[in-house]
């Protein structure tokens, strides 16, 4: 780590996990690549740390004693509105999902590599940000408008409830408005990986965004499912 620089200019990062090895380890790790991190090993004290210290991004194990990632993640939610990253078991999709509902905006799997650690938390850190140059700051589908540079969403002048990773995936959709986005090119968009074919974090958030934004999740009319290929953000309706 570049000791010149100045600790309030890095990204501080909390890591709440109990395994004591793989925190420090990770710590170790991140403050060599220009972060500065705190540890909480309770999952107790979890809720109390992340709205004490906002930090820029959290990373949170899943299997916490006092009190577990999924508890911790849907309590602070509200707020924080910062970027979660959880720590998930390598096989069980379930977790996975289920951390989507809670409000996480993504997850890496254990045994964690810290390469690929890093590079999701940059991609999370990035899309943080406001919107590309020449890009439409805001856009307008009748009652629903949606601000890039404030990350924000209105229904009716009310504003919309939206995680980060939610707030996202409604941006790209909607500024691709009537044009069908395969969920390979949303997972390079959103998260810079590649899509497996199986993962289901697209489909739960598109499933958590449609009653948000007053779309009908049975016969939605504004964020339609394309079969076999992906979804499309229809201009009107």
């Amino acid at each position: 780590m570049d000791d010149s620089l100045d600790p309030s200019e890095q990204d501080h990062v909390l890591i709440i996990e109990d395994d004591e090895r793989l925190a420090e380890l990770t710590r170790d790790y991140l403050e060599a690549n220009g972060f500065r991190v705190t540890l909480e090993p309770d999952g107790a004290r979890g809720v109390d740390s992340i709205l004490a210290l906002q930090p820029d991004l959290v990373i949170l194990d899943l299997m916490l004693p006092g009190e577990d990632g999924l508890s911790i993640c849907r309590r602070v939610r509200a707020d924080y509105p910062g970027p979660i990253l959880m720590l998930t078991a390598r096989t069980d999709d379930m977790d996975q999902v289920l951390g989507l509902e809670m409000g996480a905006d993504d997850y890496v799997a254990k045994p964690v590599q810290p390469r690929v650690l890093l590079a999701r938390m940059r991609a999370l850190m990035r899309r943080r940000e406001t919107g590309a140059v020449g890009e439409e700051p805001r856009l307008a589908f009748g009652p629903l408008e949606i601000d890039s540079s404030t990350r924000e969403a209105f229904l009716s002048g009310e504003r919309v409830d939206l995680t980060s990773a939610e707030f996202d995936l409604l941006w790209l959709l909607a500024s691709n408005a009537g044009r069908v986005l395969t969920r390979e090119e949303i997972f390079s968009q959103l998260r810079g990986i590649k899509y497996d074919g199986q993962d289901r974090s697209i489909d739960v958030r598109v499933s958590r965004i449609r009653p948000k934004i007053g779309d009908d999740p049975n016969q939605p009319q504004r964020i339609k499912t394309v079969r076999s290929k992906g979804y499309l953000f229809v201009k009107e309706g």
